[in-house]
C-alpha cells in the first residue's frame, strides 16, 4: 500500500488507471460541493467501458461479481469528478465517508461486500488517506434501475497561499 504522503495522481498511473470524463448531472442538482476545506460529492454510479451503465438487481439479474465490477466503476467515475472539481487528486488529504446504497432482493445481505469494491478503489489510489467510515446499504429499486450509487466527502489539502507582491 503507498503510504499517505504518495502523489494520489502517480498512483493512478502505477495501476494503470484511466479517469474518464466526469459524468454529467441528470437532475436539477451539480456534482459536487465544495464546502470549506471538504468536498462533497454526490452520487455516481457505474459505467461499461463502452459508457452503457450497470442497471439491475443483485440477487436476481446482476451477479455479485458483477456488482463488484459496478462499484469499481463508480468510484473510478466518483475520482473523475474530483479530479474535474479540483484539477488534481492530490489535493485530496483524505476521503472521509462513503455512502453506498446497492440496488438488491430483499434476501441479498452482501452490500458491504459490494461497496467493498468502491473502497478499494480509494485505497489503491489514496493509501492511508484512501481509508474512510462508510455505511453500505441495500435498497429495493435505484433510478433508472441502477445497480448502485456511491457518494463521498472529501477533506481538501489547506494551502498556504504566496503572499501577495508588496506584502511581507
Amino acid at each position: 500500500m503507498e503510504r499517505s504522503t504518495d502523489s494520489a495522481e502517480a498512483q493512478l498511473l502505477r495501476l494503470g488507471l484511466t479517469l474518464p470524463e466526469p459524468l454529467p448531472p441528470f437532475g436539477e442538482y451539480v456534482p459536487a460541493v465544495r464546502s470549506g476545506r471538504q468536498l462533497w460529492v454526490g452520487g455516481h454510479f457505474g459505467t461499461h467501458a463502452d459508457g452503457s451503465i450497470f442497471t439491475g438487481k443483485v440477487g436476481e439479474s446482476v451477479s455479485v461479481d458483477a456488482a463488484c465490477g459496478a462499484a469499481r466503476s463508480a468510484a473510478i467515475n466518483l475520482l473523475a469528478t474530483v479530479r474535474a472539481e479540483l484539477g488534481s487528486l492530490d489535493e485530496v488529504s483524505q476521503i472521509v465517508r462513503v455512502f453506498g446504497v446497492v440496488n438488491s432482493t430483499p434476501d441479498f445481505s452482501g452490500q458491504t461486500g459490494v461497496i467493498d469494491a468502491a473502497s478499494s478503489v480509494f485505497v489503491e489510489v489514496f493509501g492511508d488517506r484512501g481509508r474512510h467510515a462508510r455505511l453500505a446499504v441495500g435498497v429495493a429499486a435505484l433510478p433508472g434501475d441502477l445497480v448502485l450509487e456511491i457518494e463521498a466527502v472529501l477533506d481538501i489539502a489547506e494551502r498556504v497561499a504566496a503572499p501577495e507582491a508588496g506584502e511581507a
